[in-house]
């Protein structure tokens, strides 16, 4: 008897540990992609104001991280009493190797 209760209470610990190994691959490729994303945002962030948008159109994908397609986008809409021409949403989005989406946002003002 103690042998059965003991095969089955192991078997239980087995499925929870194949549970998390087979998903723990999926932690490290969205915790990659949010790297590569706020790492693309800062670099754009620190352009000058003037040259945000083609450093925004000309974002380039990691080198060594095949399977990352890398995207960023700007919108220039006015925020209360800040002008449009001042201001400036810059959002990248990364897809990891898996098709998962993941966005890091950053703002930046000419001022």
């Amino acid at each position: 008897m103690f042998i059965v209760i003991l095969g089955i209470a192991l078997a239980g610990i087995m499925l929870v540990i194949n549970q998390v190994t087979g998903h723990s691959a999926d932690t490290l490729l969205r915790k990659q992609a949010l790297t590569i994303a706020e790492s693309k945002l800062e670099e754009i962030e620190l352009q000058s104001f003037a040259n945000i948008a083609s450093a925004v159109s000309n974002v380039t994908p990691v080198s060594g991280l095949t399977g990352y397609s890398v995207s960023a986008v700007m919108d220039t809409s006015a925020w209360d009493n800040i002008p449009a021409a001042s201001t400036a949403q810059i959002t990248v989005t990364v897809t990891d190797p898996g098709g998962q989406a993941t966005t890091a946002t950053g703002y930046r003002t000419a001022y």
